[in-house]
């Protein structure tokens, strides 16, 4: 039980959209994530994903709008609602998420990564 200095871990994570473990809670972990460019789309079908944009502006597109997150900002992407996050600046990202959660959701394809703790 020690405190967590984001600014540290975020300047060990060397490559975009490959989030690192850096706490767990319960059922869930706090992974923190750097982005630029656009992810894919993609659902995750059990579980909830909570998005808080730590530095920069993050899209997160939905197939019927795009939510814009400021710095400060955060939104909870329920299970099975299709998103694409698009970061055209480098975007520092908190996300809660459960366990189980795949960055790449039901889709595997060469930009799924297993979370690895920093």
């Amino acid at each position: 039980m020690e405190p967590i200095n984001l600014a540290e871990k975020f300047s060990l994570i060397e490559h975009f959209w490959s989030p690192k473990i850096v706490a767990e809670m319960n059922d869930s972990y706090v992974k923190l994530g750097k982005l630029k460019g656009e992810f894919i789309w993609h659902h995750h079908e059990n579980e909830d994903e909570l998005f808080l944009v730590v530095k920069g502006e993050l899209t997160i597109h939905l197939r019927d709008r795009g939510l814009v997150l400021h710095e400060g900002e955060l939104v909870v992407i329920p299970k099975g609602v299709e998103h694409c996050p698009v970061a055209s600046e480098e975007v520092h990202l908190l996300l809660l998420e459960p366990k189980t959660t795949l960055n790449t959701g039901t889709e595997i394809n060469d930009r799924t990564v297993q979370a690895e703790w920093i």
